[in-house]
């Protein structure tokens, strides 16, 4: 049932005019749009448009750039830092349903798709083509929606992230006009490169509506292993020698005691319950025979245990998918308990050191945080478990989470790997980049969306 609207009466009209039933100002279906993953409370907006095309998004942005109201793109909500959250009230144009794999092009080794293709629905669609998109951030996004946030995930440590796999878009910009970015050559040395400045820009500068993106070979051998170590340091240390020796690892997951016994209840499995890593080798048998070797002596020599190997692809598939299904593992750690999830990333020969201060500093604290990521990168997290109602644990939660991202910056790092700025890290944007670079970004902000329409509240501070 519609709520009375917030919205203009000459948009509300406009748009059910436009739109019909893909039009609504539904009190659940705006709830349902105005919530992510992250531990922010809900911001509804006013009304939701499903968009189908190019066209609509168009149609939808320019009406409400005329009744100078905010936009805010929604792919599968499963993003981690408020990004999607109407701050300001306005429409949320869904794209869920721009879901058409529009071109495959295996001898190119690129495919172009609607915004709301996911990704495991584009490797479907790959199946008999011998190739698979490699991003991988867990969730099963949007690609609109990875692109939006240059998300990147367990692939990265070999395949690059979301900046490396776009390769041109097509763009709603906030006055309704469509622009396309970028080509499919590989390289390109004509002018500013707008697909760039897209990809990552979190839907403040324009809607990523189309995007054409690389793919890659299916390996010809894949290996999977789990190892556990007697502690963080140890493991810590075998993936600094294992990338400084140029072994070319796909991914590289580090998973603390708690967060193996986390999975071990969730997923049912039977992990030695110590800090582990997760490795995946991709190539040809003989490249992969001996780089297993390799990581057999790398691990041995830090008291790697139970270096087990996985082939099979349905064992390869439960390992991984434990892997993925550790946040919500976590969370099942405290029942009702809410994520402040970090996402910090470092120089690799700063991994060690940034991870020994952190938990020093957890310990401290008295928090529960199970601590897991991408280390092959030098990505993190921490899913610090809060209870929503204990203001006094959340504030502490909070204060923890800022001398990380701090300790990650002052370290050569960055806030945030791959799950973006939103609107929690806002704050940490300015020591980051400095002051000179922000008065750049405000300015690119300025010229193109002067209005402060696109996601209004995300990424710039106030």
């Amino acid at each position: 049932m519609d709520t009375p609207s917030r919205l203009p009466p000459s948009l509300h009209e406009a748009l059910t005019g436009r739109f019909g039933t893909r039009f609504t100002t539904s009190g659940a279906v705006c709830e349902h749009h105005g919530k992510d993953e992250s531990s922010h409370a809900p911001m509804p907006p006013d009304a939701v448009v499903f968009a189908q095309s190019t066209e609509d998004v168009a149609a939808a942005v320019a009406l409400c750039h005329a009744h100078k109201v905010p936009v805010i793109a929604f792919g599968t909500g499963t993003s981690l830092e408020g990004h999607l959250l109407a701050v300001k009230g306005g429409v949320s144009i869904d794209l869920s349903q721009m879901n058409r794999v529009l071109a495959i092009r295996p001898q190119d080794l690129d495919a172009t798709v609607e915004a709301g293709v996911t990704r495991k629905q584009l490797n479907a669609a790959l199946h008999d083509t011998g190739l698979f998109f490699p991003i991988d951030p867990g969730a099963d996004a949007s690609l609109g929606g990875m692109a939006a946030t240059r998300a990147s995930g367990t692939n990265a440590v070999r395949y690059g992230t979301m900046r490396e796999a776009v390769l041109a878009t097509t763009v709603v910009l906030p006055d309704g006009r469509i622009i396309k970015t970028g080509t499919r050559a590989k390289k390109s040395s004509a002018g500013y490169d707008l697909t760039r400045l897209f990809v990552g820009s979190e839907g403040t500068l324009g809607i990523i509506t189309e995007l054409t993106v690389r793919l890659h070979p299916l390996p010809e051998a894949i290996a999977s292993a789990v190892c556990a170590f007697p502690d963080i340091a140890a493991a810590v240390d075998t993936v600094i020698q294992t990338i400084q020796l140029g072994i070319p690892v796909a991914r590289i997951e580090l998973l603390d005691t708690l967060s193996i016994r986390a999975i071990n209840r969730y997923s049912k499995t039977a992990l030695r319950e110590a800090p582990t890593l997760f490795f995946e080798l991709h190539g040809s048998p003989a490249g992969v025979a001996e780089q297993t070797e390799a990581l057999r002596a790398i691990a041995g020599e830090h008291g790697g245990m139970d270096f087990e190997w996985a082939h099979r692809p349905e064992e390869r598939t439960r390992l991984w998918q434990a892997r993925h299904d550790a946040y919500y593992a976590c969370l099942a750690l405290q029942p009702g308990a809410r994520s402040i999830t970090t996402d910090v990333c470092v120089p690799i020969s700063r991994l060690a050191d940034c991870i020994a201060a952190t938990r020093a500093d957890l310990e401290a604290t008295g928090l529960t945080a199970p601590l897991l990521g991408h280390v092959g990168d030098g990505n993190f997290h921490m899913l610090i478990l809060v209870r929503p109602d204990d203001t006094a644990e959340l504030e502490k939660a909070q204060a923890f989470a800022q001398r990380l991202a701090e300790r990650a910056i002052a370290m050569d790092g960055t806030c945030t790997g791959e799950h973006g700025i939103g609107l929690g890290k806002r704050k940490y944007m300015a020591r980051e980049h400095g002051e000179a670079a922000l008065s750049v970004m405000r300015a690119i902000k300025q010229v193109l969306d002067p209005l402060d329409l696109m996601n209004p509240g995300k990424v710039l501070p106030d």
